[in-house]
């Protein structure tokens, strides 16, 4: 991991480019947004959002708890990143090899949160097989980059 200071420009902008596609996020649990960057463009942006966007795939009032335990990924939404990753691969396939992709979480007024470790597994693996090379979480210690590989060790890892 390599650590960014949080007055490094570049990270704020794409960071700000992440909250602005959370606000897009229509999760009843939270909003995430998620952008996917290559040589200074954002190439693909994601939210969270129920499959197609379909209302009555909605699972959100449902607890985490209620799920068998087959379920892995215990929410209803596609998650930000899997849209931006989706996104990218849609509008710029020859540029996500080797691309960036930022991540944030929105707290109950729209405001930005610090990350915690990553845990996501779902999304680890699909940014290794499209090739993305890091991830950024905007955690206490600044902006943290992982290589890819080591955000999916660290998730397979991840105990609550």
């Amino acid at each position: 991991m390599n650590i960014i200071p949080d007055d490094d420009a570049t990270c704020q902008a794409f960071l700000e480019s992440s909250v602005q596609a959370a606000k897009k996020a229509t999760c009843q649990r939270s909003k995430c947004g998620s952008v996917i960057v290559k040589d200074g463009e954002v190439i693909g942006e994601g939210w969270n959002t129920p499959p197609g966007e379909v209302e009555s795939q909605r699972r959100c009032h449902l607890k985490k708890s209620s799920y068998d335990l087959k379920v892995t990924d215990k929410t209803c939404c596609v998650h930000a990143e899997q849209r931006a990753i989706m996104d990218a691969l849609r509008r710029h396939p020859e540029k996500i090899n080797g691309a960036r992709l930022y991540f944030v979480r929105l707290g109950a007024n729209d405001e930005k949160t610090r990350s915690g470790k990553p845990y996501c597994t779902i999304c680890s693996k699909m940014a290794l097989d499209v090739g993305l090379s890091e991830f950024v979480l905007w955690r206490e210690e600044g902006f943290c980059v992982f290589d890819t590989q080591e955000y999916n060790d660290l998730s397979y890892e991840y105990t609550p």
